[in-house]
């Protein structure tokens, strides 16, 4: 059947509700049998338009036809070639940002050589007051050390002189004799000399930083091009926290079963962590302390690191059997078998992927990107081919919300930061007041603000540091003893695994 015709099969009138409708009123848009047509043109309230139903379904149609025709010829002719016009401008301009990000880290190191030399010069020119100082005292000294021996050489010689004279009965030597004792009284002068004191002046990180230089505003505009659709909100930024003058303690979380050291915790939500120390079992406990689940290593070794997925598995990785394996419920499932390399630390990030970090035969250290069983991208040196990562020790990491990928390098006693393209952001050593190796770091975490967290465990406290790597402050008096492994809930609570007490502290940190 023509599907024009098909309506007039079913469509009864508006009016009577039981007459089939052969007519339509086009300005009331209403359906009408031949008997209630008079009706309908009784209301005298509109001009009524009445036409026979097959006729409007047709007119309807052909109109339909001319927009269909309409729309294609201008998406063909208008907006598909901008469209392409758009793809090609946007290509060129992720080009052009590349090679203008190349342009700025090049300005930027130019004006820290230019600061490293006026540094060098003001050390020189301070350096060389310090050797003009020394060398007018010493010059002093030098002068007052000649006459003083030169009258010590006299007096002596005065003194055997009085001695020969007492022994001999010469009386015409005796009567020569002319008395220096006068002279001799006059001491040298003392020399009183004034010192050098270095006043050095507590250095100011933001005159320093406004010293050096900054950006221009980032200006990201959207210009509209005559054709528009609506663009999905661009994710935001969480509004910055301010930071709790003194940290406080929320809740202590005691752990059993370890024997001696408690080294890694994991969240797998805000109200239960996972665990692991210094023995085969991985422990789920909730905030109470009340232990939830336990669970052996497939291999029976010690874990060397946890993690928690993003659909909620618990993935270990296994050193001494090389291995990275996924917990899910009661099995557990071997993801990835290294070859000669053993793992050091692992973690999930926010597409899914894990993150592993290795050692070779206490040679080299790599960091390697899983998806699922593949590797996607192995990081292990800088842009002057040397290696990013000390090759022995303990190595943790954690992805952070910008995407970088920060390694804590407990050998080389630093956080090595990278992009998620392996490209070297930056080192952090500790503030710059910190002696060298004097810095132990061990865990590392990161929370909402993009800030890096890392437990110095010596030195029983956390640093809290920026995405550029500047150091914000220390947690430090929550009576943290030996902290290690780190994370963060959803919340920005911190929680801290700490090794000798076998427990993990619940901290907050933020207002």
């Amino acid at each position: 059947m023509d599907p024009r015709h098909i309506a007039q099969d079913v469509v009864r009138c508006a009016l009577c509700r039981d007459a089939v409708a052969p007519m339509y009123c086009n300005v009331c848009h209403t359906h009408l049998c031949g008997d209630c047509v008079a009706k309908h043109f009784s209301d005298k309230s509109k001009v009524h338009n009445v036409v026979p139903l097959e006729q409007f379904l047709s007119t309807d149609f052909e109109n339909k036809r001319e927009d269909l025709k309409r729309d294609l010829q201008e998406l063909e002719k208008y907006i598909f070639p901008k469209y392409q016009e758009s793809a090609a401008i946007i290509k060129t301009q992720k080009t052009d940002q590349h090679k203008h990000s190349q342009k700025l880290t090049s300005e930027l190191n130019k004006q820290g050589e230019a600061l490293h030399r006026e540094i060098h010069t003001i050390i020189q020119r301070k350096q060389a007051e310090i050797d003009e100082m020394n060398a007018q005292n010493l010059a002093a000294l030098e002068k007052q050390e000649d006459e003083t021996n030169k009258a010590l050489h006299e007096i002596k010689q005065v003194i055997q002189d009085l001695k020969s004279l007492l022994d001999t009965s010469d009386v015409g030597l005796v009567s020569k004799y002319r008395s220096r004792i006068t002279e001799f009284r006059k001491l040298p002068n003392k020399l009183k000399i004034s010192l050098l004191n270095f006043l050095p002046q507590k250095i100011n990180r933001e005159e320093l930083l406004k010293q050096f230089g900054s950006f221009s505003p980032l200006s990201i505009e959207t210009k509209e091009q005559g054709y528009t659709v609506p663009s999905p909100g661009a994710e935001s930024s969480p509004q910055a926290r301010p930071l709790l003058d003194v940290p406080r303690v929320i809740t202590d979380i005691p752990t059993t079963g370890y024997e001696y050291d408690l080294y890694n915790v994991s969240c797998l939500s805000d109200e239960e962590i996972w665990t692991s120390g210094d023995n085969k079992i991985m422990k789920l406990y909730n905030l109470k302390g009340e232990l939830l689940k336990s669970v052996q290593t497939k291999s029976g070794n010690e874990p060397q690191d946890i993690a928690v997925t993003r659909s909620g598995g618990l993935v270990y990785a296994d050193e001494l059997d090389r291995s990275i394996n996924l917990v899910s419920g009661t099995q557990i499932q071997t993801l990835i078998t290294l070859l000669g390399w053993e793992p050091r630390g692992l973690c999930s990030t926010a597409s899914g992927d894990l993150l592993v970090i290795m050692t070779y035969d206490d040679e080299q250290t790599k960091v390697v990107r899983y998806s699922g069983f593949t590797e996607k991208q192995t990081i292990q040196y800088d842009d002057q081919s040397k290696p990013l990562y000390s090759p022995r020790g303990f190595k943790y990491l954690s992805e952070n919300r910008n995407s970088d990928i920060c390694v804590v390098d407990c050998v080389a006693g630093a956080v090595v930061v990278v992009s998620a393209a392996g490209k070297l952001r930056f080192r952090y050593t500790g503030p710059p007041s910190t002696p060298r190796g004097s810095f132990y770091p061990r865990g590392i975490t990161t929370d909402s603000q993009a800030n890096i967290l890392t437990s110095d465990i010596i030195n029983h406290r956390i640093h809290i540091i920026d995405q550029g790597g500047l150091f914000f402050r220390f947690i430090h008096n929550c009576g943290l003893q030996l902290p290690l492994g780190l994370c963060v809930d959803s919340r920005d609570y911190l929680f801290v695994a700490e090794r000798g007490a076998r427990k993990v502290k619940k901290l907050q940190y933020y207002k």
